[in-house]
Protein backbone atom coordinates (compact mmCIF):
# COMPACT_ATOMS: atom_id res chain seq x y z
CA UNK A 1 0.00 0.00 0.00
CA UNK A 2 0.98 3.44 -1.20
CA UNK A 3 0.53 6.34 1.61
CA UNK A 4 1.29 10.23 1.33
CA UNK A 5 1.36 12.59 4.23
CA UNK A 6 -0.33 15.36 2.45
CA UNK A 7 -0.69 19.28 3.11
CA UNK A 8 -3.53 20.30 0.58
CA UNK A 9 -2.14 24.42 0.92
CA UNK A 10 1.73 23.08 0.31
CA UNK A 11 2.29 23.29 -3.48
CA UNK A 12 5.09 20.36 -3.25
CA UNK A 13 2.33 18.32 -1.84
CA UNK A 14 0.07 19.26 -4.06
CA UNK A 15 2.89 18.23 -6.61
CA UNK A 16 3.55 15.02 -5.40
CA UNK A 17 -0.36 13.55 -5.10
CA UNK A 18 -0.94 14.90 -8.59
CA UNK A 19 2.32 12.36 -9.49
CA UNK A 20 0.75 9.64 -7.47
CA UNK A 21 -2.76 10.28 -9.00
CA UNK A 22 -1.28 9.96 -12.39
CA UNK A 23 0.35 6.63 -11.18
CA UNK A 24 -2.85 4.79 -11.80
CA UNK A 25 -1.42 3.18 -8.60
CA UNK A 26 -3.73 2.87 -5.28
CA UNK A 27 -3.03 5.15 -2.74
CA UNK A 28 -4.18 6.84 0.93
CA UNK A 29 -4.18 9.91 1.52
CA UNK A 30 -3.11 11.15 4.71
CA UNK A 31 -3.79 14.67 5.85
CA UNK A 32 -1.31 14.97 8.57
CA UNK A 33 -2.39 18.52 9.80
CA UNK A 34 -5.80 17.31 10.63
CA UNK A 35 -5.11 13.95 11.20
CA UNK A 36 -1.53 13.89 13.37
CA UNK A 37 0.17 10.99 13.21
CA UNK A 38 0.90 9.31 16.90
CA UNK A 39 4.06 9.07 18.31
CA UNK A 40 4.70 5.48 17.16
CA UNK A 41 3.55 6.03 13.78
CA UNK A 42 5.84 9.20 13.26
CA UNK A 43 9.11 7.09 14.52
CA UNK A 44 7.57 4.29 11.44
CA UNK A 45 7.95 6.67 9.12
CA UNK A 46 11.19 8.28 10.63
CA UNK A 47 12.22 4.61 9.86
CA UNK A 48 11.13 3.89 6.74
CA UNK A 49 13.12 7.33 5.95
CA UNK A 50 16.03 6.09 7.32
CA UNK A 51 16.93 9.63 8.67
CA UNK A 52 17.37 10.91 12.09
CA UNK A 53 13.89 13.21 13.00
CA UNK A 54 15.66 16.26 12.59
CA UNK A 55 15.91 15.63 8.90
CA UNK A 56 12.01 15.80 9.19
CA UNK A 57 11.79 18.94 10.09
CA UNK A 58 10.86 22.13 8.52
CA UNK A 59 13.60 24.50 10.52
CA UNK A 60 12.23 27.76 8.55
CA UNK A 61 8.84 27.61 10.29
CA UNK A 62 8.30 30.31 13.08
CA UNK A 63 6.97 27.66 15.56
CA UNK A 64 10.64 26.07 14.95
CA UNK A 65 12.62 29.18 14.87
CA UNK A 66 10.93 30.55 17.95
CA UNK A 67 10.25 27.46 20.54
CA UNK A 68 13.06 25.12 19.55
CA UNK A 69 15.79 26.47 17.52
CA UNK A 70 19.41 26.97 19.52
CA UNK A 71 17.93 24.49 21.71
CA UNK A 72 20.30 20.85 22.42
CA UNK A 73 16.83 18.38 22.02
CA UNK A 74 16.86 14.49 21.83
CA UNK A 75 15.65 12.55 18.85
CA UNK A 76 12.12 12.05 21.01
CA UNK A 77 12.21 15.92 22.05
CA UNK A 78 12.25 16.62 18.40
CA UNK A 79 9.22 13.78 17.58
CA UNK A 80 7.31 15.53 20.59
CA UNK A 81 7.44 18.85 18.92
CA UNK A 82 6.14 17.74 15.30
CA UNK A 83 3.71 15.51 17.35
CA UNK A 84 2.80 18.57 19.09
CA UNK A 85 3.01 21.37 15.89
CA UNK A 86 2.88 19.01 12.51
CA UNK A 87 3.19 22.00 10.89
CA UNK A 88 6.95 20.93 11.32
CA UNK A 89 6.89 17.88 9.28
CA UNK A 90 8.40 18.24 5.90
CA UNK A 91 6.00 17.33 3.45
CA UNK A 92 5.16 15.46 1.16
CA UNK A 93 6.09 12.20 2.76
CA UNK A 94 5.31 9.42 0.18
CA UNK A 95 5.53 5.23 2.03
CA UNK A 96 5.46 2.44 -0.14
CA UNK A 97 6.19 -0.71 1.42
CA UNK A 98 8.83 -0.12 3.67
CA UNK A 99 10.47 2.44 2.07
CA UNK A 100 10.15 6.08 1.70
CA UNK A 101 10.64 9.56 0.34
CA UNK A 102 10.58 12.86 1.45
CA UNK A 103 8.83 14.66 -2.22
CA UNK A 104 11.08 17.75 -2.36
CA UNK A 105 12.41 17.63 -5.00
CA UNK A 106 8.78 15.86 -7.20
CA UNK A 107 11.20 13.03 -9.17
CA UNK A 108 12.00 11.36 -5.60
CA UNK A 109 8.56 10.20 -5.48
CA UNK A 110 8.64 9.14 -9.51
CA UNK A 111 11.62 6.94 -8.83
CA UNK A 112 10.02 5.45 -5.23
CA UNK A 113 7.32 4.18 -7.35
CA UNK A 114 9.55 2.78 -9.93
CA UNK A 115 11.00 0.46 -7.28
Amino acid sequence: MIKIYHNPRCRKSREGLEILENSGKKFEVIKYLDDVPTKEELKEVINCLDIKPIYLVRKSESIWKEKFKNQTLSDEDIIEAMISYPKLIERPIVIKNNNAVIGRPAENITNLLKE
